[in-house]
């Protein structure tokens, strides 16, 4: 590239002293050249449906967390474009995934979100599946020609695998294993320990903007100042690292409790840090008096405090343990990493319109019911919300235009997204002139058109 002394190019590096095989060490440059994108990707008609046909209907997606089918008969639904998947557990203890479609006349099987059902049975003509998705009876069966009940009768089956307390499923028979296109290193989710949380919050709004809109715009952290400058004080948005990773994988890691360099003042412990402190856990008396210091604090106050939790903290780094590790999973996907809990981040396109999509969120944490244990205020969880014992809450949806309250920063993202979608519309719009900080953008194209070539 022409300007490879960049120090955006080089990257910051958050810990400059992690060791090379450390989860948290600056990755090697990834020069995904200069182009620019044409517009249409973002609202063309024709480019949504090479997407289905192309990358959705062959790639491996989040359905959801292990958590979620923790018993027998446990199952939920996954709405993916024109799809409907019946995610669910038999009795072998094995989870399995089925389009929601009977296959008698085609009829939708499961209607609810979520539950318990030791068998699924069709609403038209009663016809009833195991949870093998095995086809058990059939109304009037003797009414049937010999021949005709024997053609693929039973649910159509799609590959499902989890992985570090997640549930993976693929529409594609002939997919490689999940392993193959995750992406990221072995250790790296694993040692978030999803599979001890479990779903606390779920909320699912409808955003007027593209899928890829919407993980623009939180695959980087260059509009931070703009956008959220409320967040100058409690986040790094210039020193982040980023970091990209095989098969479109990516991250940046974020330094929290620690000021943005925009920020004149650097030393004044104010609202923002005094806020953070306090939702950690630590008591006002032992507030840092500068700063700089206070992002080090948070970290020794949760390592200690993780002992008397009886949570392992072992493999994780000092900055896992304050700042947040963004990852992205492609296609559609960014976890916000944090050791009490994470953000499942998902960008759902729409079944037919290719200027709106579903913005997903679930928080997951731990329990425990130890009064000392907290989740920090700003994963916005409900207050009254016990966590020593909660069950998993049913989806909140929201229409577009409808308040999500998912927060000041999300609800300010909610609104800036359709006017980006508008203005690329625009003629006087060209494509993208990506920055070093928006590597992570050119990154997922990049790994997008791989997905839609197979179509030439």
């Amino acid at each position: 590239m022409s300007s490879i002394s960049n120090k955006y190019i080089k990257g910051p590096k958050v810990n400059p002293s992690a060791k090379k095989d450390s989860l948290e060490a600056k990755q090697p440059y990834v020069d995904n050249g200069i182009s620019r994108i044409s517009p249409e990707r973002y609202f063309s008609a024709e480019f949504m449906e090479k997407e289905w046909e192309n990358l959705w209907s062959k790639v491996w997606l989040i359905a959801g967390p292990t958590s979620d089918l923790a018993k027998t008969g446990d199952y939920f639904i996954f709405e993916i474009g024109r799809e409907s998947l019946i995610i669910t557990k038999n009795e072998k203890n094995q989870i399995k995934a089925f389009y929601n479609v009977c296959s008698h006349r085609g009829n939708k099987l499961i209607l609810n979100e979520r539950g318990n059902l030791s068998t699924f049975t069709c609403s038209f003509h009663s016809w009833k599946y195991n949870l093998d998705g095995e086809l058990i009876k059939i109304t009037d069966e003797e009414s049937f020609r010999e021949g005709v009940i024997c053609q693929n009768a039973g649910l159509s089956e799609i590959l499902c695998e989890t992985y570090a307390g997640l549930i993976f499923i693929n529409m594609d028979s002939k997919a490689c294993p999940l392993i193959e296109r995750l992406g990221l290193p072995e250790g790296y989710l694993e040692s978030y320990s999803i599979d001890k949380m479990k779903v606390a919050r779920h909320v699912q709004s409808e955003w007027e903007a593209n899928w890829k809109t919407g993980v623009d715009a939180f695959y980087e952290v260059y509009h931070l100042h703009a956008v959220h400058p409320e967040t100058r004080t409690v986040m790094d948005d210039v020193e982040t690292q980023y970091d990209l990773y095989p098969h479109g994988a990516s991250r940046m890691i974020v330094p929290l409790g620690r000021k943005s360099p925009r920020v004149n003042d650097q030393e004044t412990v104010d609202i923002g840090l005094e806020t953070m402190l306090a939702s950690a856990g630590i008591e006002n008396k032992d507030f840092p008096v500068d700063a700089k210091l206070v992002r080090n604090t948070i970290q020794k106050h949760k390592r200690n405090l993780a002992k008397e939790l009886g949570f392992d903290y072992s493999n994780l780094t000092d900055g896992q343990l304050t700042d947040s590790w963004a990852t992205g999973i492609f296609p559609n996907v960014q976890l916000g990493l944090h050791p009490e809990g994470i953000f499942l981040m998902r960008f759902l396109p729409h079944p037919y319109d290719p200027e709106r999509f579903f913005y997903d969120t679930m928080t997951l944490c731990r329990s425990s019911d130890n009064p000392a244990y907290r989740v920090p205020d700003w994963m916005g969880l409900p207050e009254d919300l016990d966590l020593s014992d909660f069950s998993r809450p049913m989806t909140e949806h929201f229409a577009p235009n409808e308040p999500a309250n998912l927060g000041l920063v999300l609800d300010q993202d909610s609104q800036l997204l359709p006017r980006i979608q508008k203005g690329i519309k625009s003629k006087g719009f060209k494509g993208p002139l990506w920055s070093e900080q928006e590597q992570r953008l050119r990154h997922f194209h990049c790994e997008l058109d791989l997905y839609l070539e197979q179509s030439k």
